[in-house]
């Protein structure tokens, strides 16, 4: 896979990503490819923080992957940083062949250069491949997430 190239998200990349984010049937539910004007603006905000690191996944020019990274510094756990891992997803046509590995590895590694002591992430219940995946790549279901609508 050395043909692969994880970097920061552009403004060209969004319909790709929002494409990705919306192949699913959560994300079909709650995306809207036809106007990528919200994306656009939250782009602008996550460029805007230091904190907010949002890749693509690009082989031969084309965004086949994507995640965001979000640094969280903490007073908990003696003040230790943290990662959270956010909006993970590979294109269709690439699943299963170690794309999502290389991005997790990519958000540990990442994680560590930033000084987190723990990475975590939230995955729907309903994404019982993705639990099955992040236990295999070392992370354990050790909480339950709650989430308020607003």
């Amino acid at each position: 896979m050395a043909d692969l190239e994880i970097r920061r998200t552009t403004a060209a990349d969004v319909p790709a990503v929002v494409a990705m984010l919306a192949d699913d049937p959560l994300g079909a539910e709650r995306e809207s490819p036809d106007d990528l004007t919200p994306y656009l603006a939250a782009l602008e905000r996550l460029d805007a923080d230091p904190n907010q690191h949002v890749v693509v996944a690009v082989r031969e020019g084309r965004v086949v992957g994507t995640l965001q990274l979000t640094i969280v510094p903490g007073l908990s756990r003696r003040g230790a940083t943290r990662s959270i891992i956010e909006g993970v997803r590979i294109h269709a046509d690439e699943r299963g062949g170690g794309l999502g590995t290389q991005l997790i590895e990519w958000a540990v590694d990442e994680s560590r250069r930033q000084g987190c002591h723990l990475v975590q992430l939230t995955s729907d219940k309903s994404r019982t491949d993705a639990h099955r995946f992040y236990e295999r790549l070392g992370f354990s279901a050790s909480h339950t997430g709650f989430k308020l609508q607003l």
